[in-house]
């Protein structure tokens, strides 16, 4: 069992859109975060992306086109130094009250199953309380709230009374610093 290091993907690695990533052309990346999974590369956690992508469920783009964005992401970051050790995408819409889709845990468990992981001693970091919620959720040792993408609005939001405590950092980079040094 290996401990993991959850990511979302839009707002914490890449920016998000308003009308959604729908084609690789929407893709612009944060430098430090390319640059802080750089840094984790050597980490013995598995890192893994776990992304909501309603504009699938939404019929906005296909399910192979999300695929095709989520390789090249993870292309990106390979190239750049860091590693993915796997990518997990919900692609219902908010409607279909699946299991997966962010804020219910079941990315999570998918990655358990698949990569081995121990999600007892495993982290998120997100952008959204939905993230947050969804690690909860799964179990997970500690959620962090990162502020690039939704994040800085999303901490200013009233906090769901089911959300326990977690840790705010301004980015990804910080965020995996404070989390690799104490661990």
């Amino acid at each position: 069992m290996h401990p993991a290091i959850f990511l979302d993907r839009d707002g914490v690695i890449i920016e998000n859109r308003p009308n959604y990533v729908r084609r690789w052309e929407d893709v612009l990346f944060y430098p430090q975060a390319l640059q802080a999974l750089a840094s984790a590369g050597g980490s013995p956690y598995k890192i893994v992306i776990v992304t909501n992508q309603s504009a699938v469920g939404r019929g906005m783009i296909s399910l192979e086109t999300a695929h095709e964005i989520n390789r090249r992401v993870i292309e990106t970051i390979e190239a750049h130094g860091g590693r993915i050790d796997g990518s997990f995408i919900c692609p219902h819409a908010p409607q279909d009250a699946c299991d997966c889709r962010k804020p219910k845990p079941g990315l999570f468990r998918q990655a358990a199953e698949a990569l081995s992981l121990d999600l007892g001693q495993s982290y998120l970091i997100g952008d959204a309380l939905s993230d947050l919620l969804s690690g909860q959720a799964a179990g997970l040792r500690q959620t962090i709230l990162v502020r690039t993408g939704r994040g800085a609005a999303q901490e200013a939001l009233p906090k769901p009374q089911e959300l326990k405590p977690f840790l705010t950092f301004d980015t990804l980079s910080q965020a995996l610093a404070a989390l690799l040094q104490n661990d």
